[in-house]
């Protein structure tokens, strides 16, 4: 027996382009978040409470919206605010960082909104083609 495929490929660093994969794709999954997607949207136009929000996001339970809220919190994306007063009230607003995802986020939202009904139709023609 001789040994085959002796030839092998230098090992490669990784491009610097790549090298930050990672770190992108954890940002990506905070910001690409259905929850965090709706949150953003319905801040982009100034401060709110959080059951305001509550009542604006259709389906999101409590504790989601306290975690996607927290996420974007330590993300830097948005602000939590707590005035003394009682009962305590406690605002959320976009920081500058999260103004500047907010456009690029709406479009994302609103796309989806738009094409909804067209994505739903593909699914069901592929589902009907592939369950035969």
């Amino acid at each position: 027996m001789t040994p085959e495929n002796t030839d092998l490929p230098a090992q490669r660093m990784p491009d610097r382009e790549h090298a930050d994969c990672r770190g992108v794709a954890s940002i990506l999954s905070r910001v690409g978040d259905k929850w965090s997607v709706f949150v953003i949207m319905m801040l982009s136009d100034g401060p709110k409470r959080f059951n305001e929000l509550k009542r604006m996001i259709n389906g999101i339970s409590q504790r989601m919206l306290t975690l996607t809220l927290r996420g974007l919190e330590r993300d830097g994306l948005v602000t939590r605010t707590i005035f003394p007063t009682i009962p305590p009230r406690v605002d959320y607003e976009l920081t500058d960082l999260g103004r500047g995802l907010q456009q690029p986020v709406k479009a994302l939202g609103e796309w989806a909104i738009t094409h909804q009904e067209q994505i739903a139709s593909a699914r069901t023609r592929f589902d009907e083609r592939n369950n035969t």
